[in-house]
């Protein structure tokens, strides 16, 4: 095997490559969009339900819920009193890259990037480890914790315990609770027709991990975009005047702009040529290192997408699963180009020019 940072530290120990432990990698590895909105549809009605199976009430909800199931935003978000309101999420995944400690550096930015999506700020956020202990070093464990720790300390989010299970797959993440102003917030339904749309990080993540999934080569470039924080483009965002907003990860940018567009009852348009991608991302996809997600999304979003005559590389390049991507926002965002807008609803929710 080709050496990787996996072996930092542990000197005498063959190779690693912890992609070759997992089915799939990082947010590629979601259940595909249509088959999660099936599921969570029938908990919206579930949640409704005010009497208990004995025919008494159950007790009142504390606080109230402002960004919930129904819109399929990035975390959910509850008032508790005027001027706060509570932001909780969870997120884990299986190895985009091999080295243990920037694994967990991506898994934790990709967990607090749901907290920058709605507009908070992550406040403390527990671990969440599936290992499979027979087959890994525990001491590749404690790298990749490691890492998740560092990015977690650089967003000022305090990191205590969490939970830990003996898992046939290498999974990471963490649940991460953050304060948000309610009135300040970013939401999945708050677009409107008018508004252009930014895009805060470039795409190519999820086929240059493919890429390194299948060959053990290493793209720093996409390493250095998963472990950026959303944090500024958030901070952006809101300092803009921006009230809709979403992150770009599993379902790609079609799959997360078509979300967005339903939601607020628009037509998105993308202008395909404005759109930035990573070096090295064309060639990814041209030499066929595409994933399942990325087949998975496209195929979701094409009902409502009409696609301008563009070929299908163009196409998968757009709805490639991204992981830790960026913020996805109805609005300018200072230093983020602008990759289209919002129009009133015409026909499909997605159009590419």
């Amino acid at each position: 095997m080709t050496e990787t940072a996996a072996d930092a530290g542990l000197p005498g120990r063959e190779a690693v490559r912890l992609t070759g432990y997992a089915h799939g990698g990082g947010c590629a590895c979601k259940i595909p969009p249509g088959e999660l909105e099936a599921v969570v549809a029938g908990l919206l009605e579930s949640a409704a339900v005010t009497e208990g199976p004995d025919g008494t009430g159950l007790p009142p909800l504390t606080g109230e819920l402002l960004v919930g199931l129904d819109g399929g935003d990035d975390a959910a978000v509850v008032r508790i009193d005027g001027g706060r309101a509570i932001v909780a999420t969870a997120d884990f995944f299986t190895p985009v890259v091999d080295d243990p400690r920037d694994w967990g550096r991506i898994a934790a930015a990709n967990a607090l990037s749901d907290v920058y999506a709605v507009g908070g700020e992550p406040v403390v956020a527990v671990n969440l480890l599936g290992w499979p202990r027979g087959r890994l070093p525990l001491e590749l464990a404690e790298e990749v914790l490691r890492g998740g720790l560092e990015v977690a300390r650089s967003a000022g989010c305090h990191v205590a315990g969490g939970h830990s299970v003996d898992d046939p797959e290498p999974k990471y993440g963490m649940a991460v609770t953050g304060l948000a102003d309610p009135a300040r917030l970013l939401r999945l339904d708050g677009g409107r027709p008018g508004l252009p749309i930014s895009l805060t990080k470039p795409l190519g993540i999820g086929v240059l991990n493919t890429r390194h999934k299948a060959t053990g080569e290493v793209f720093p470039q996409a390493v250095a975009a998963m472990t950026t924080l959303n944090r500024d483009a958030c901070r952006a965002a809101l300092a803009a005047g921006a009230v809709c907003a979403t992150d770009v990860t599993g379902f790609g940018l079609l799959g997360h702009l078509y979300k967005l567009a339903r939601a607020s009852g628009v037509t998105a348009v993308v202008e395909v040529a404005a759109v930035p991608y990573l070096e090295g991302a064309r060639r990814a996809v041209r030499e066929g290192y595409v994933s399942g997600g990325t087949r998975r999304n496209l195929a979701w979003v094409e009902p409502h997408l009409d696609a301008g005559g563009l070929g299908e590389e163009e196409l998968l390049l757009l709805a490639d699963a991204q992981t830790s991507g960026g913020l996805l926002v109805a609005g300018e965002v200072p230093g983020a180009p602008v990759v289209g807008e919002l129009l009133p609803p015409d026909g499909p929710a997605l159009r590419l020019r």
